[in-house]
């Protein structure tokens, strides 16, 4: 173990600072539901994008990422679109603005402007709050295997388990101290609320950011002195059909892990990450943290302005860190411990590379930031799922007259209850990428269908939604079992041809919705699309309304946009790879997009 008492004394200090927040902000955040959950939306959009980005610095992504650009190079920065990572520009372009006019507090409760209160809203908002909780619960699932796996390359189970009146198996030691950081996580949560969150998130972005500065910068001198041994292609963002990178003689055990992930057939994988990610983009933020905190800003402008702004403040800072650490791993390769139980676990690239290479007090620093990443994720999603147990089954079924004291138990409990479920997942997922894989192609394939028809058809309605998410959240909780051995990208397709055949059976064997809760959504979201009928019924009462017919020019923003962040992404892997050409390249795209954004986008934010 090398940390230093340095080390662990900016552990402590950071440690400390997150559960003095939380007793500090204790009480503005319990003055109603509105400051616990959403800040009272007074925060402003330059803040909450921080914290976004900072909840988006989670340690399991980044381990995934460091391994992503460890074992596929420039080629890597095409996988994150499986989450979508392009969902930010859709967002930034007009989805968050369309959000924000709705001026709720959760995606459950959103349903009623769009579906009113018929048995069909009902469901639909029943089955928002089910796919909120299952997805919240995931993530956090998904980020409690990341913080084991990374805090026990530092803290061997055998230096601290003589003091322990308990052994553990070894497979289970991540799970331990995942439990202890949560706590920290859970404790200036369930206090702060949306406030103590955005407050530590900020904190961790200026310590992260840091970091990576360091990180990198050490990265860079290392590539200057030695010479990096990576297979062809490793350096091109581009690709043919297959993969074509082949590490024989180099690592070869790095070919395992590509076959193991299933992105040989590169082609193949990204079409369909691509069109996953555009129908998954063009359906809105998921009900988690993202979605609570835009509508924790303060106007539909100031919504678009943080999506924007996530991107210009994740990107580099994270890139750097991540190109950063996979450049030194693969330069001094043959000093990093990969072996867990047995075999190599590529996922512990970022880990074992922050260990060898940190100097003291940086690596207390680090370790901190990352554990504190976790946290921020960790705390966001937990703020989203009590806003959705308080909300939208609290106070809507059973005490909707509750006073501010019995809210403040309520809170307490269902926190504790959604981590302890959690904790329960997390022991469950084998590893990272098996957790995220699920959550990013099968759960959110479910979610897609009806979230993308709410928004643009006019005659889909609650039942149909219902139906939708039900029959995508049924296939894919049973096709991981029916196509065991199959990355679950591959058969995303079918969860969406299942849940489109439930939306569109039920909504054409129900009722519309009603028209005053149709012109209501109209008038006030202003959504394109198909609502024609919609709209002549709203010009019969108001001949002046103004149709919005900003389709053509959202969806040129969105590619320009999709260029502008791949670019961004880019920047700082050629950056640390001392690739010059590459460093101009995307130097000159970056600039050339922002300014076209900023006539096309920006300037136009206040229509």
């Amino acid at each position: 173990m090398n940390l230093t008492w340095i080390d662990i004394t900016v552990i402590i200090v950071y440690l400390s600072i997150t559960v003095v927040l939380g007793l500090v902000l204790k009480k503005l955040a319990q003055k109603d539901k509105q400051s616990y959950l959403l800040g009272s939306n007074r925060l402003p959009w330059y803040m909450l994008g921080l914290s976004n980005a900072s909840g988006m610095f989670d340690i399991s992504g980044t381990m995934w990422l460091v391994t992503l650009t460890f074992v596929y190079g420039l080629k890597s920065i095409w996988i994150p679109w499986l989450w979508p990572v392009f969902n930010q520009i859709f967002l930034m372009v007009y989805l968050s603005a369309w959000l924000r006019r709705s001026k709720v507090t959760t995606g459950a409760e959103w349903i009623t402007t769009r579906f009113g209160s018929d048995r069909g809203a009902v469901l639909s908002h029943n089955i928002v709050i089910v796919f909120a909780l299952i997805s919240c619960l995931g993530f956090m699932g998904y980020g409690f295997v990341g913080l084991g796996k990374f805090v026990e390359i530092f803290i061997p189970w055998e230096v601290i388990q003589p003091y322990m009146p308990f052994d553990l198996p070894i497979e289970y030691v991540p799970h331990f101290y995942g439990i202890i950081i949560t706590a920290f996580a859970v404790f200036y949560t369930l206090l702060g609320g949306m406030l103590s969150i955005v407050w530590a998130d900020v904190l961790q972005y200026f310590v992260m950011t840091i970091s990576s500065l360091v990180i990198g910068i050490i990265a860079m001198n290392a590539m200057g002195a030695n010479v990096l041994n990576v297979p062809d292609g490793w350096y091109s963002p581009f690709f043919g059909l297959h993969l074509n990178l082949d590490w024989t003689g180099i690592i070869g055990e790095v070919n395992d892990k590509i076959r193991s992930d299933g992105y040989s057939v590169f082609s193949m994988f990204f079409s369909l990450m691509l069109l996953k990610g555009i129908l998954v983009s063009a359906a809105g933020p998921a009900p988690n943290y993202d979605m609570q905190k835009i509508l924790s800003t303060k106007s539909p402008r100031e919504a678009s302005l943080m999506s924007g702004f996530v991107t210009v403040v994740l990107m580099p800072v994270r890139y750097f860190m991540l190109a950063g650490f996979a450049i030194l791993g693969l330069l001094f390769y043959e000093k990093l411990d990969l072996i867990v139980g047995g075999r190599i676990d590529f996922e512990q690239v970022l880990p074992s590379a922050i260990h060898e290479f940190a100097p003291v007090g940086l690596l207390g620093l680090l370790i901190a930031g990352l554990m504190a990443a976790f946290m921020g994720t960790f705390s966001g999603t937990l703020n989203a799922a009590q806003a959705y147990i308080i909300n939208d089954v609290y106070l809507k079924y059973i005490n909707p007259s509750a006073p501010k004291n019995k809210l403040k138990i309520v809170n307490y409990i269902s926190g504790l209850s959604v981590v302890l479920v959690s904790t329960v997942i997390g022991f469950f997922a084998r590893d990272v990428n098996d957790l995220l894989q699920w959550i990013v192609s099968a759960l959110f394939g479910s979610y897609m269908v009806s979230n993308v028809l709410k928004w643009y058809w006019w005659r889909f309605n609650g039942h149909g939604y219902f139906w939708g998410m039900m029959a995508g959240i049924i296939a894919a909780l049973i096709f991981p079992y029916v196509f065991r051995g199959t990355l679950d990208l591959y058969y995303f397709p079918l969860i969406v041809v299942v849940s489109l055949a439930g939306a569109l059976i039920a909504t054409y064997a129900t009722r519309p919705t009603d028209e005053l809760t149709l012109k209501s959504f109209y008038t006030s979201v202003r959504p394109w699309g198909f609502w024609k009928p919609i709209l002549e019924k709203v010009r019969e009462q108001d001949a002046g309304f103004k149709e919005n017919k900003n389709f053509s020019r959202d969806m040129m923003n969105v590619l320009i946009g999709a260029i502008w962040q791949i670019a961004i992404m880019a920047l700082p892997v050629y950056l640390i790879l001392l690739r010059w050409n590459g460093v101009a390249v995307t130097a000159m795209l970056i600039i050339l997009t922002t300014l076209l954004l900023w006539k096309t986008w920006y300037k136009k934010l206040d229509e």
